[in-house]
């Protein structure tokens, strides 16, 4: 198959987007080891370190929120693809020295399976690591086991409250139960319109029919439940999909919430806008107040049309940790 793509060796995909990223923003990131991503200006070694792992393919996820107020490292496997733990190993021997490490996973298998292993040989070594594990996808039902709940683009506002508290000072276990708090309360659902391609076979993720959408759908091409259904209209499919999230976090009146509109790759931010509209009308009826809000990227699959929407409750701890300055390339506060 033929990719319209700006590629030269796909097998070499990972590495190159990798080097242009840190060339791109020298100031704030570096390459290190080939798929290390660290911060250009070390945090310093009494705070605790915040990493993560995942699969290249999801730009600006993970690696683009490498920073000060967020992550120290993150470590990056092949398209679609968790990292050897060899490699997380070097990462986390890399703070052996800060306060504490904390470490971010999202629960897919590999994800988990990697980031396992090298915790356990990091333990052998005297490196204690903590770990947040986000499976926040309300896809397989709200009362779904862990196990069969997958890790979505709500690890992004998640990595910017505990990289906030780990800037700040807090200790490792003050992080995790920030984190977990904030965790509890938080759900993401995602819809899939246009499945995307493998950079490196073209090969499509999934099936979906040109007259077809798909709630639930993993960012990987995951069935999401119910299977296809026929296209419905932006105000339909956005107050199905908040319902249902409002449903999970059981959101009460008079609480705070973040509503983020996470555009999967091929959805422009007319449509992205379009849905956030709705979405916030539902949330306002159900006497839910939006607090934080935004439209955009933040973690992709190549060119699949449509959208994760992330919603999560703020007591006044996350909601401040949140709004902390911030500077990565692809999240600033100021």
């Amino acid at each position: 198959m033929v990719m319209k793509k700006f590629l030269n060796d796909p097998q070499r995909a990972t590495n190159e987007l990798l080097e242009g990223y840190a060339l791109c923003f020298p100031d704030k990131v570096k390459l290190v080891s080939e798929k290390i991503v660290v911060r250009a200006t070390p945090k310093a070694k009494d705070k605790v370190a915040v990493i993560t792992l995942g699969g290249s393919g999801h730009e600006p996820a993970l690696s683009g929120f490498v920073g000060e107020g967020m992550l120290d490292a993150s470590v990056v496997g092949d398209i679609f693809a968790a990292p050897g733990a060899p490699k997380v190993l070097e990462a986390l021997r890399m703070f052996k020295d800060n306060a504490g490490i904390v470490f971010l996973v999202l629960n897919h298998e590999g994800d988990q399976r990697n980031a396992n292993m090298a915790m356990t040989m990091a333990e052998k070594e005297g490196i204690k690591v903590a770990k947040i594990v986000t499976a926040e996808d309300i896809a397989p039902g709200v009362d779904a086991p862990i196990s069969e709940r997958r890790g979505l683009g709500g690890c992004i506002p998640l990595l910017k409250i505990i990289g906030a508290a780990a800037e700040k000072g807090f200790s490792a276990d003050e992080i995790v139960e920030i984190g977990e708090r904030f965790n509890k309360r938080m759900a993401t659902l995602a819809v899939t319109l246009k499945v995307a391609t493998h950079p490196q076979s073209g090969g499509e993720i999934g099936e979906l029919a040109d007259d077809q959408m798909e709630i639930g759908m993993g960012q990987h091409g995951e069935g999401g439940g119910n299977g296809p259904e026929p296209m419905q209209s932006a105000d339909w499919i956005a107050e199905t999909m908040m319902n249902k999230v409002l449903r999970a976090i059981e959101a009460k009146s008079g609480e705070k919430i973040l509503l983020l509109i996470n555009g999967s790759g091929g959805t422009t931010l007319m449509e992205q806008f379009i849905i956030f509209r709705k979405a916030h009308e539902v949330a306002t009826a159900a006497g839910v107040e939006v607090v934080e809000s935004y439209c955009g990227e933040v973690l992709t699959v190549q060119e699949a049309s449509g959208f994760q929407m992330i919603v999560g409750v703020y007591d006044d701890q996350t909601f401040e940790l949140f709004n902390a300055p911030c500077d990565t390339p692809y999240w600033v506060t100021r």
